[in-house]
């Protein structure tokens, strides 16, 4: 009888949690219930599988809208009907248009109700037209209407639980129409009464007139939409059958295992046919050809690529160059990548760089059509900050109250604003606030996609499905995942630096090279990692300096065990102790050394919790592999996750182990099961970081380039052009007749991008180089005017950073004369095409130059100066400072540094109170780490970039060297700008 019912996926309208509304619906005695989302389907699916749990006939729909204007609900009387609904919705959405009056669906799919009105009562309707009542509209019911009853049906709303919810509706509609709660209209939410009630209660309100109830009923038989979950439905074949699919992929295995392998490698050739078979009984052949596939294109365009997830454990993956992990090798976990039970596909990411990423996707569109191709969308959710902020506003506090409401846990329990917002907010959390894009997924269905999702084309311009993971992976879609990673276009533009500036190309897919060689080693072993893809940031150099990492497999145990979930639960400490003395080993149980031998009894891999639930805990390998999902969040809200728990516990008891064992090694297991990575994970991502290393080892100031070039990074772009400077670099300020949108070299020689110079137009950049490029160097000022015709004030920017040395004039001296030209052009004096005799000349009085008003100028303009920063710093706050290379001759001791600051990084201890990292460079350019405890942080907080005086004492852990830092100061530079 309930044929327009919302949830919160009519995003900023309803209020319903979907389990909440059918919970409420099985307590009222309800057996069906129509899902009618405003423009939107985004939770049918999901919707449909509780509804069949608990006995409620599922029907699908949607509630049309305008805007805020009703237009009518769209029921579907079967699956057809649905491809219909989905495809009218996702035309009008992808194209920005509005939905018309009265929309065209054939009566045998989609039934189209409108509300209760003259203007519609007026015309004539098709057999699949209705119109609806609600118990407000009974009243203006006549005799004379009921006579043609047979085109009515009830048409009650449910919105909203009750009038606390109420509340929370009219205040979402708020923040949907940005607006103060007290400027809405009654035409910008929902009436009165909108709840859900009992059906007999509905039925009662309509006893005047059964045929109307007759008709809903009718309605109701007549609308079935079936779904088959968890069942395959992504493209079926990448040629026309299994068994040219099964042949093809045989074909390309085992020719890249000779390459791979060589001829006579028999483990190769028998792991090659055991993944085969199990691929092939599992149906994935086209899943894996599909990959092939795009990385075959990626090859053809030249974009460099890196395959990483569970799917670096298979050979088969190895050979069909997926990944550059070699599985055989570091002996990878088989059954993470597939088992007899698992029935989603293995895991591949694809990371691509930035810039190739999204023609990747145009192939895949064009390639496996747009009909069944889409990006996998997500939901953002309302969280603490933002409801406060949105709450804030509707209520009309002020900016500078919010803030403070944000950053505060002190609020006033007198103040009714304030408690308004607690209330509300507490309700909001985890609301869904609109559909967004996935960071890489990728849909490609066998058919066409409006059987199941509604489409959009969000501003990335790319098709995006209404669903998430979630709701995929319930009716059976699996995603491919193509990421996005600035680190390879460091290596991809790096190759190509190194080849026009040095005539060398690169292999780069050569890895096995890279690990092992020496020098890499050494790099490795003293962290000398700035700009290295994920072993740059402070704390993975220093987890390196303490593992004197210098070797690939230290590496791919590294990249995981840094996680925060083996960090914060001291199973890092345990590991770097056990790895440099072996005699700390203590395993919990025997079993647990046959298990975790080689990471030296610490779990450190998510194949380690898979491992230890299966062989220690009893658990079937599916069920391993659901329980490692489950302690990464995805299953926990289906209660698997508790199900799983019980198990494990209860087979260690009959399996006579201690409770206090099998509750730590749960602990550990649970600790950091949601953010350890697979072991094929970190071993790709340990490739890549080799193949970063060789670039900065051997082509350092290339590489320094194509870091700078992609914006990507730990650190901030000045830092990277300190690195370079450090490794040879000559770098200039930007120039007219050298410099390029971004920052180039030649030789080694490197002119700064203009894309740096803040305030540059970016039109006006790129046009400064196409015309160089087209007629020539610029020669002199005059030039510039007649070529460029630059506005004063993008032209006074080009002359205070420099960009017009090459003509011979000072800075004041280019400032003056190109006034002097600028303002005879606003008075209309044109500029002649050729040189005039007539030229007004003037003598100017010769200006001194300052070396700190060009260095303020760098610091204004591009944020850095090129040169050593310490020229800002007054000398004398030097004295008595030591630096980065002598902290071992100082340890335990009190002592004095000046650093430059870099990065911070804030934590909070057990205690929850705030501690700091601080990373700095000294005077000779050396990084410095530093610790700031609670007491320290407190009274000495960082004031923003710049210089500080550092008095600490020299700490040490594992050769690692920093200082904990007791007090500290900023320091101004020589000009008196503290920035």
């Amino acid at each position: 009888m309930f044929l327009n019912c919302k949830t919160w996926f009519s995003f900023h309208y309803g209020t319903y949690e979907p389990a909440k509304l059918i919970a409420q619906a099985t307590e009222l005695g309800i057996k069906s219930l129509a899902l009618t989302n405003i423009n939107s389907t985004a939770d049918c699916w999901d919707f449909v599988q509780k509804c069949q749990a608990v006995g409620i006939k599922p029907i699908l729909g949607a509630e049309v809208r305008n805007a805020n204007a009703f237009c009518y609900v769209l029921l579907a009387k079967n699956n057809a009907g649905l491809l219909a609904i989905h495809a009218f919705l996702s035309y009008h959405k992808q194209q920005e248009i509005t939905f018309p009056e009265r929309p065209h669906f054939t009566a045998q799919d989609v039934w189209v109700i409108y509300r209760y009105q003259e203007s519609i009562l007026q015309q004539p309707l098709g057999a699949h037209e209705l119109i609806g009542l609600d118990i407000q509209h009974l009243n203006n019911l006549t005799w004379q209407l009921q006579a043609d009853s047979n085109k009515y049906v009830i048409l009650h709303p449910v919105t909203y639980q009750d009038r606390t919810y109420y509340d929370v509706h009219r205040i979402l509609r708020a923040i949907a129409n940005n607006t103060l709660l007290s400027k809405l209209t009654a035409a910008d939410y929902a009436g009165e009464g909108e709840v859900l009630m009992e059906e007999k209660e509905l039925v009662s309100a309509f006893a005047r007139f059964p045929s109307i109830i007759s008709k809903t009923m009718e309605v109701v038989n007549s609308c079935s939409v079936e779904m088959e979950f968890h069942v395959d439905k992504n493209r079926k074949y990448f040629t026309t059958s299994e068994e040219d699919d099964s042949a093809l992929l045989r074909k390309l295995a085992m020719e890249g295992c000779k390459m791979r392998y060589g001829m006579r490698n028999k483990q190769a050739m028998e792991r090659v046919e055991k993944e085969l078979k199990m691929i092939a009984n599992l149906g994935f052949n086209a899943y894996f050809l599909i990959v092939w596939d795009i990385l075959r294109y990626a090859n053809e365009r030249g974009f460099y690529h890196v395959g990483r997830g569970s799917g670096a454990n298979s050979v088969v993956a190895y050979c069909l160059r997926i990944t550059d992990v070699d599985p055989i090798k570091l002996d990878l976990y088989f059954e993470r990548f597939l088992n007899p039970n698992r029935t989603s596909p293995p895991d591949f990411d694809i990371d691509f760089s930035w810039q190739d990423r999204d023609a990747i996707f145009e192939y895949i569109f064009m390639r496996y059509g747009r009909q069944y191709v889409s990006l996998l969308g997500m939901y953002t959710t309302f969280q603490r900050r933002a409801i406060i902020r949105e709450l804030g506003k509707v209520f009309g506090l002020p900016k500078e109250e919010i803030d403070r409401l944000v950053h505060t846990k002190e609020w006033n329990a007198e103040d009714k604003f304030q408690r308004w917002i607690k209330k509300y907010g507490e309700l909001l959390v985890n609301f869904p606030t609109n559909i967004s894009v996935h960071a890489g997924g990728v849909l490609i269905s066998e058919k066409p996609l409006n059987q199941y999702v509604v489409t959009e084309l969000p501003p990335k311009g790319f098709v995006t499905a209404h669903m998430d993971m979630f709701e995929a992976d319930r009716i059976g879609l699996y995603k491919f995942d193509i990421l996005s990673q600035r680190g390879l276009g460091h290596i991809k533009d790096a190759l190509q630096l190194i080849a026009s500036n040095r005539g060398k190309h690169i292999d780069i897919h050569q890895v096995e090279n890279f690990l092992n060689d020496p020098q890499l080693a050494k790099q490795i072993r003293q962290a000398d990692t700035i700009g290295c893809f994920y072993i740059e940031s402070p704390a993975m150099r220093q987890l390196l300096g303490k593992l004197k990492c210098s070797d690939y497999t230290t590496l791919v145990a590294a990249s995981s065990i840094i996680r925060p979930g083996v960090a914060q639960s001291g199973m890092m400490k345990q590991y770097i102790e056990r790895y440099h003395d072996r005699d700390k080993i203590v395993y919990l149980h025997p079993k647990m050394k046959e298990l975790l031998e080689e990471t030296f009894g610490v779990m450190v891999y998510q194949e380690d919790v898979i491992k230890v639930a299966h062989h220690f805990g009893g658990i079937s390998l599916d069920e391993a592999d659901i329980l490692r999902r489950a302690m990464s969040g995805k299953y926990r809200s289906e209660n698997k996750f508790e199900k799983l728990r019980e198990k494990f516990f209860a087979n260690c008891r009959a399996l006579g182990y201690a409770d206090a064992v099998t509750a730590e090694v749960w602990r550990q297991m649970e600790s950091f099961g949601g953010y350890s990575f697979a072991k094929g994970h970190s071993a790709s991502f340990a490739v890549e970081s080799y193949q970063s290393l060789y670039l900065k080892t051997y082509y350092p100031q290339e590489f320094y380039v194509a870091v700078i070039n992609n914006f990507g990074g730990f650190y901030r772009t000045e830092f990277y052009f300190h690195e370079l400077r450090r490794n040879g670099g000559d770098i200039q300020l930007p120039c007219l007749n050298h410099s390029d949108y971004l920052t180039n070299i030649h030789g080694n020689k490197v002119y700064v991008g203009f894309i740096h110079l803040q305030g540059l137009e970016e039109r006006f950049a790129h046009q400064i180089v196409i015309e160089r490029k087209k007629n020539g160097e610029y020669k002199d000022l005059q030039d510039i005017f007649q070529r460029l015709h630059p506005s004063p004030e993008q032209l006074n920017l080009l002359i205070r950073i420099g960009a017009l040395r090459f003509t011979g004039l000072d800075k004041k001296t280019l400032l003056w004369e190109a006034n002097f030209k600028s303002k005879r052009v606003e008075k209309e004096v044109p500029v002649s095409l050729f040189a005039t005799a007539d030229e007004p000349h003037f003598n100017l009085p010769s200006f001194e130059e300052d070396r700190l008003e060009d260095l303020k100028d760098e610091l204004d303009l591009l944020g850095f100066v090129v040169g050593d920063f310490f020229e800002l710093l007054e000398e004398k706050h030097l004295q008595g400072s030591i630096t980065v290379q002598d902290l071992p001759a100082y340890l335990g001791q009190q002592i004095k540094i000046i650093g430059r600051l870099v990065t911070i990084k804030e934590t909070r201890t057990i205690k929850s109170e705030r501690m700091c990292f601080g990373t700095f460079l000294d005077v000779d350019g050396g990084w410095l780490d530093t610790v700031h405890f609670p007491p320290v942080y407190k009274q000495y907080p960082f004031l923003g970039a710049g210089f500080y005086e550092l008095y600490g004492r020299v700490i040490e852990e594992f050769g690692v060297y920093s200082v904990e830092v007791l007090s500290m100061r900023k320091l101004g530079y020589k000009f008196g700008a503290s920035k």
